[in-house]
């Protein structure tokens, strides 16, 4: 059969894997959301990424530009979402997917084991952690079933989820909020299925990003993670160890997932490594995030 001029002259052209997708970041700006930002549009998707901070300085193309906008707001208010979302269709004309990535660690409020953790600092670990997911899902979802059209979500949960280290990552709110979202994914995934919005989450490992730095300088946790971590010669993760795993989640490549937990993790959550010693309790625990 012959192949028409039109149709070889277009397989020429190169097509990323989110080429025309139009998608809303919540908590982008820095750490994973960042790479994973930079990583769609490599792929060719149009984004408005939402952060409390602004991007990284870094220069960009005229025509990558073109494909970003940036909104500096914090996730945990009302409305950010829903405003991010009518931008995003507002300014390329259609919102295709979401990737949830804002939260956080607590120890700052006093996450820490169950029984040293105060009601505020509870409460504000949950808000951060999962409250703001519960705001973008939700606006994304009502998005997609008022304009009666097909959509994609994406999470990003923990490791700690199911996985716990108490030992050195103690925080119980954390773990609490990112087990939730599992649950919130999972549910969500299975009402709006017939109405083809899909819901996945990815539980990253420990990985290397401004949250982390404690847990960067930590040899005592370095240790540890160099057993329960052991891929790729026994590391901490880099933001970019999921780019992959986001760009195919929030792609058409995965249009028969939904309600799946992507552990990408560098084998923790199949890894029995025991720490070498504990840390001291003032020390606090380090949380596994973005």
């Amino acid at each position: 059969m012959a192949t028409s001029p039109d149709a070889i002259e277009t397989s020429r052209v190169p097509q990323g894997a989110l080429q025309g997708r139009c998608l809303v970041i919540i908590g982008g700006t820095r750490g994973l959301g960042w790479s994973a930002a930079q990583a769609c549009l490599r792929e060719g998707a149009r984004l408005v990424v939402v952060g409390r901070e602004p991007t990284p300085e870094a220069p960009q193309t005229e025509e990558v530009q073109s494909r970003l906008e940036v909104i500096q707001a914090d996730a945990r208010e009302p409305g950010v979402a829903e405003r991010a979302i009518e931008r995003c269709a507002q300014r390329y004309g259609q919102f295709h997917a979401l990737y949830h990535v804002a939260g956080g660690s607590g120890r700052a409020w006093g996450d820490g084991p169950l029984h040293t953790i105060p009601l505020e600092g509870w409460q504000q670990t949950l808000e951060l952690n999962l409250t703001t997911a519960f705001l973008s899902n939700g606006a994304a979802i009502r998005w997609f079933l008022r304009e009666n059209q097909p959509g994609c979500i994406l999470n990003c949960g923990s490791v700690l989820a199911n996985s716990p280290s108490p030992s050195l990552f103690g925080t119980a709110a954390y773990a609490t909020a990112k087990s939730a979202l599992v649950g919130l994914t999972q549910a969500a995934a299975a009402t709006y299925a017939p109405q083809d919005i899909r819901v996945n989450l990815l539980a990253p490992g420990l990985t290397a990003t401004p949250m982390s730095l404690r847990a960067q300088s930590n040899p005592v946790i370095q240790e540890f993670i160099h057993r329960k971590q052991p891929l790729d010669g026994g590391r901490m993760g880099r933001p970019d160890d999921l780019d992959a795993a986001v760009i195919w989640l929030l792609s058409e490549g995965s249009r028969f997932v939904t309600g799946q937990v992507i552990a990408v993790d560098g084998g923790w959550s199949v890894s029995d490594a025991s720490p070498a010693q504990t840390l001291p309790t003032q020390t606090g625990s380090a949380p596994l995030a973005s």
